[in-house]
């Protein structure tokens, strides 16, 4: 059996820190803009002026907002400077709390702009990915224009990805963690952002495909063939790509000729031949049909080849 990569990946300890050059993690280490939408270390600290907003809020270096017309509350630098504070002391939960004030006593401010992405990222730090992907979401729909609206995506994203679990569980984390990845390939075409989204994808596609293989497998050892093959087929037209379509094709060729179906598993078995001649699923495949007499041929008529026709081998 090829191992899952996806089986691989848990859930935890796969936080922003580790997105590589992507400065989300590293919030709080001030790292600079090299996304091309301004460094979220920028973002929070108003350094130099990455952002239209930039603006420090330093302690003893704090830029006073125009305050005029507010009489009840702290005032906004107060409020923020609070809640960074608890930020970086990595007490994410008062965190957020304490920026959701700075949005709620001072609604029309920038700093409220900037704090509805910071609870999203607190949030997010204390694994409240429901609270992030709200945040976030709430951030768009207000600012769908923002210069840090590719921050709001990924992190609805990126809340998303955390919560692959097991090929064995449900996957619809998965799916919406890999729709929301394609978004913002999308969306941002060549940025760092859809660089690391493009690559976080692969890995979701691998595991919806390794869940079809999941179910297909089970099917096969109760003698279902049918159902097999539609999630084989699934994989093979949908995820041909991933590390999961040999093993497909393999599987196609023993179902079908367990029903009895001749050229379909001759094809497959020929496809796989054609796409993957060192893979020890040809191997297998092809000891399976010389069991029986049959040798890989491949009909160009079969859903099989039209499917497989632009497979790139690995």
């Amino acid at each position: 059996m090829v191992t899952d990569q996806a089986d691989n990946i848990t859930s935890h300890g796969r936080k922003l820190s580790q997105a590589g050059c992507l400065c989300i993690g590293l919030l709080l280490a001030g790292c600079s803009g090299d996304l091309g939408y301004g460094g979220l270390g920028d973002y929070v600290f108003g350094d130099g002026d990455s952002t239209p907003q930039s603006a420090s809020v330093d302690s003893g270096d704090a830029v006073a907002p125009d305050l005029s017309g507010i009489e009840d509350g702290k005032p906004i630098a107060e409020l923020y400077n609070d809640a960074l504070d608890k930020l970086k002391e990595e007490r994410y939960e008062k965190a957020a709390k304490a920026f959701g004030e700075v949005e709620r006593q001072h609604p029309y401010s920038k700093w409220a702009t900037r704090a509805i992405l910071m609870q999203a990222y607190a949030n997010y730090q204390r694994n409240d990915y429901d609270a992030a992907q709200n945040a976030a979401q709430r951030f768009i729909t207000l600012h769908p224009g923002h210069i840090d609206a590719p921050y709001a995506y990924y992190l609805i994203a990126i809340s998303h990805y955390e919560q692959i679990s097991d090929v064995k569980r449900d996957q619809s984390s998965t799916a919406k963690a890999l729709a929301s990845l394609e978004e913002i390939s999308q969306r941002y075409p060549g940025t760092a952002y859809a660089r690391d989204a493009e690559a976080k994808a692969v890995l979701a596609r691998d595991h919806l495909a390794g869940k079809e293989m999941e179910v297909g497998r089970y099917y096969l050892g109760k003698k279902a063939f049918l159902p097999g093959i539609n999630r084989f087929k699934t994989v093979v037209q949908n995820y041909q790509t991933t590390t999961h379509t040999p093993e497909a094709l393999y599987r196609l060729t023993e179902a079908y000729l367990a029903l009895g179906i001749r050229s379909e598993a001759q094809t497959a078995a020929a496809v796989l031949g054609h796409n993957y001649p060192n893979s020890v699923w040809y191997r297998d495949s092809y000891a399976l049909l010389s069991g029986q007499g049959l040798a890989p041929t491949e009909n160009k008529s079969s859903w099989i080849s039209k499917a497989v026709s632009s497979i790139n081998p690995f």
